[in-house]
């Protein structure tokens, strides 16, 4: 289990593996204020989130290049401002959108409509130069986290670690961490150096990960920090049936967000329902607070767009479930997750 220690009365603090790198159990997601595959943002509006979140005892910003194509870095940027020590920065590498190298091309497009094709490339010199980016877009001279964004088979996995250890080395990024690996790559990565943290998909519907990858981790003191246990919102109760998504919105192509699925969903949430009330949570907070007790998880990303939601989502710390009672949530969406594909 993580280590964690209490800070001046907020949230615990938990260590990230053997690093000296410590997290909220909640950390700020910043993909959604990107505007990529999102559907746009509002830049005051995620100033005002992030800042919501710190003042809620929320330490961690995690954020990348790809998300927006340099925008959420930059808007972190402008929100941390006179903040920097107050938070731990974590952003990703791998995931580019201006380079011809690369592999898996993806045709897209940037927030402002521009075409790009986005290749995985986690070459040694493409993560020095990704490094260099993300600092002057941050405005920041370390990171505290600098993960890679997914598995690049084209280079050797080893080679992107060596690479990763050197920023280390230099003092530019204190702890390495992985997204998106699999056991075979994670074994890999951790022979090669000094990795903190794995971070994964998981939620009460998307659980592969309790095969084999969290039992690793647990057994190699890995940090799991896991992103969409709201499930890009669908796990808060509020995403109806007849709920239409705007142009850029990708959950309108979602196989979650299928009606089927979201009336399944909704049918597990009025069981689980009974429970929030109880402890004067909204479902949404029932769903983070489940998530960030399982056995090997140390924290869970949670996007907001604005400051009502990241206040909101802090507020899943305020409370405690017991062992029965994250028992019969799961139990209500063992069901669900089966038929979703999440297990």
């Amino acid at each position: 289990m993580a280590e964690n220690e209490t800070v001046k009365g907020l949230a615990a603090r938990r260590r990230l593996g053997a690093s000296g790198v410590m997290v909220s159990p909640v950390i700020f997601g910043a993909w959604a204020i990107g505007g990529w595959m999102w559907g746009g943002t509002d830049v005051q509006d995620a100033i005002a989130a992030i800042h919501a979140s710190i003042d809620a005892g929320v330490n961690t910003i995690d954020t990348a290049a790809i998300y927006g194509m340099g925008a959420s870095e930059e808007i972190v940027a402008k929100a941390i401002e006179g903040r920097r020590d107050q938070v731990v920065l974590a952003t990703k590498c791998g995931m580019r959108w201006n380079s011809e190298e690369g592999t898996d091309p993806w045709p897209n497009k940037t927030p402002d409509g521009q075409q790009v094709v986005v290749r995985k490339n986690s070459r040694p010199e493409s993560i020095a130069y990704e490094c260099e980016q993300s600092l002057k877009r941050l405005k920041t001279d370390v990171i505290d986290l600098f993960q890679i964004h997914w598995p690049d088979v084209s280079t050797p996995v080893q080679e992107s670690i060596h690479a990763m250890e050197k920023l280390r080395q230099q003092g530019k990024i204190r702890a390495i961490g992985v997204s998106n690996y699999d056991v075979m790559w994670l074994e890999a990565a951790t022979n090669a150096g000094a990795v903190a943290s794995l971070q994964p998909p998981y939620s009460l519907i998307t659980r592969k990960i309790e095969k084999d990858l969290l039992p690793w981790c647990r057994d190699h003191n890995l940090g799991v920090i896991v992103y969409s246990p709201l499930e890009r919102g669908l796990l808060a109760g509020t995403v109806g049936p007849e709920r239409v998504f705007p142009e850029g919105d990708h959950r309108a192509k979602h196989k979650y967000f299928t009606v089927d699925n979201r009336n399944r969903v909704l049918s597990a949430l009025e069981t689980v329902r009974p429970i929030a009330e109880k402890h004067g949570a909204s479902l949404a907070q029932v769903a983070i607070n489940w998530t960030i007790h399982q056995p090997g998880i140390t924290a869970a990303l949670v996007g907001a767009r604005n400051a009502e939601q990241a206040s909101h989502n802090a507020g899943a710390l305020a409370f405690a479930l017991t062992a029965e009672e994250r028992a019969v949530i799961r139990a209500a969406f063992d069901p669900v997750s089966a038929a979703m594909g999440g297990t």
